[in-house]
């Protein structure tokens, strides 16, 4: 029996997409290798950033959508750790949202079962398609709000998804949080490489940094898969 690691996190970068709303990602030296070794007598380097909480592959605090929620440095680890599968919706167009039925039809295909406690995330091969291109936030499926409180109700504690939210790009509504506001969960946003997980059950790890009061955080997301 082998293990193999697959990562599901987005390259961060200084000019890397996010919204207008967002403070775009700077990124800086700190100090230099040449002056560390006249201050220090040793050679180190380091660098600044600035980011936004939610503009690389990231999971939200309830905090987010609900003000009485809890902060990221408040909730559970468990949220952000566990079993979990990977659904192929790429089917749905980016028009449309993600409905129950597409769920339903996509759980079947993978021979798979979702259990309570699971992470479910969902491939709709938007990254690849427009990671870097204005369709990239104009143009994404997203879930119907009864989809998403199906996966809720039957006991999903991490909705992810390789987009920049788990809504449509242009529901008014924000059903899916909407949802994780209901059932208090939370949900990763801007995965990548999901194609490479799709049908298959692992091992999810996407832990957030302990940012004081944080409405979310940047996570390293991997899936650990075991294979005979």
């Amino acid at each position: 029996m082998t293990t193999k690691l697959i990562d599901l996190s987005q390259e961060i970068y200084q000019g890397m997409p996010c919204l207008s709303t967002q403070q775009q990602t700077v990124i800086f030296q700190n100090i230099s290798h040449d002056i560390t070794k006249q201050k220090l007598g040793f050679e180190f380097a380091t660098n600044s950033l600035i980011i936004n909480e939610h503009v690389p592959t990231h999971s939200d605090a309830i905090y987010e959508y609900d003000p009485d929620g809890p902060t990221i440095d408040e909730m559970d680890l468990d949220s952000f750790y566990g079993p979990a599968i990977c659904l192929d919706i790429s089917n749905v167009s980016p028009d449309n949202f993600i409905m129950r039925r597409d769920l339903k039809d996509a759980l079947k295909r993978s021979n798979q079962t979702i259990e309570e406690g699971d992470i479910v995330l969902l491939y709709t091969g938007h990254y690849e398609r427009t990671y870097g291109k204005e369709e990239w936030f104009s143009r994404h499926t997203g879930l119907h709000y009864q989809a998403a409180k199906w996966l809720a109700q039957l006991g999903v504690k991490n909705i992810g998804v390789d987009a920049p939210s788990i809504d449509q790009s242009h529901d008014p509504k924000y059903s899916g949080h909407l949802v994780c506001r209901e059932y208090q969960i939370t949900n990763t946003e801007n995965l990548c490489n999901l194609g490479e997980i799709v049908n298959k059950r692992f091992l999810y790890i996407g832990l957030p940094l302990k940012i004081r009061n944080g409405t979310g955080s940047p996570i390293r997301a991997i899936a650990l898969l075991t294979e005979e």
